[in-house]
């Protein structure tokens, strides 16, 4: 799969294509259903199937501090959206001066003159240009002079997550803020990770017999309620069961918020300055202090046994 920063990195000679359009933050699966229909219709016409996306999320440049916490980091999009047959990425810097163009501006520069679009494919809420003036409608009728198909595809997937509200990233961020990583699983297809690097703590973990991963998130990260979690720990290709807590550590009397994974029956793991990813399963339960370091070690000691029972059993389902 081909991935683009800016119009500038298509290729010469690019030919006709498929667009959708958006943020798709997580990827989640209505958002499958669109991008999952584009590839579809590229695969119709013989064409490449392209997904256009921005950085930063426009609402940072339109309402300066108002950016979202992400559900995926734009390389992580790139992965998903590979995994669903797509053959080229393009990420537009959203700037101010890009934020300025009309709709039917937006058109020409990016799909005609740059992509070619043969069918763009969206959902039925799609809004573009400057101040969000285009709508599905309008993209049709350029469509018509501009010779490209509009297909709208209903993204609006409903479950149990969110009590019945149809799945959206603003949904699943809220579920994911609340902790309810089961909800939020629901809506992306699979449990929500945060990504980082690895850096040096307080090494408290380790002093108590549990060294722990202080995974140093990336920015706008979308980092689950404070609380202990069962989840997986994965480095270097190797996806490992674990112990996960959020929070500011109050037992120590910590002030900053931290990410920190304990990788169950691990022994030995250097993982310093390397690139990591933690995915979250269950919350076991909220922040706590303990009188006693017996009491400590006693509740780290259950909240490991507590995640390795629930992850072996959720990996046992997935297997079956």
């Amino acid at each position: 799969m081909q991935r683009w920063r800016g119009l500038e990195e298509i290729p010469e000679g690019w030919g006709r294509s498929v667009v959708t359009i958006g943020s798709y933050d997580g990827v989640h699966r209505g958002h499958q259903l669109i991008i999952g229909r584009a590839v579809e219709r590229a695969r119709e016409l013989g064409v490449p199937a392209v997904v256009v996306t921005f950085d930063p999320h426009p609402s940072e440049v339109v309402r300066p501090g108002s950016h979202p916490p992400l559900l995926a980091p734009h390389h992580r999009r790139a992965e998903l959206m590979g995994e669903l047959g797509v053959d080229a990425v393009l990420v537009l810097p959203f700037t101010r001066e890009f934020s300025q163009l009309s709709p039917a501006d937006f058109v020409v520069k990016v799909l005609v003159d740059k992509l070619h679009a043969k069918a763009v494919v969206e959902g039925p809420s799609f809004r573009f240009g400057h101040r969000a003036a285009g709508d599905v409608a309008l993209l049709a009728e350029l469509g018509g002079t501009y010779d490209y198909e509009v297909e709208v595809v209903d993204l609006f997937v409903r479950g149990d997550a969110g009590g019945g509200e149809p799945f959206s990233s603003t949904l699943t961020r809220r579920l994911v803020a609340e902790g309810d990583m089961a909800a939020a699983a629901e809506i992306l297809g699979r449990p929500h990770r945060v990504e980082g690097v690895v850096v040096r703590g307080a090494q408290r973990g380790r002093e108590l017999g549990y060294p722990t991963a202080n995974v140093e998130t990336l920015p706008h990260t979308a980092i689950p309620a404070d609380g202990v979690y069962a989840g997986w720990l994965e480095a270097d290709g190797e996806s490992m069961p674990a112990a996960v807590s959020v929070g500011t550590n109050p037992q120590f009397d910590g002030t900053e918020r931290t990410v920190e994974a304990y990788a169950i029956d691990r022994v030995g793991l250097d993982l310093y300055g390397m690139h990591v990813a933690v995915e979250f399963l269950e919350r076991l339960r909220g922040q706590a202090r303990f009188d006693t370091v017996d009491e400590l070690l006693k509740g780290i000691a259950d909240d490991v046994e507590r995640s390795r029972a629930l992850v072996a059993a959720y990996e046992g389902r997935s297997a079956g």
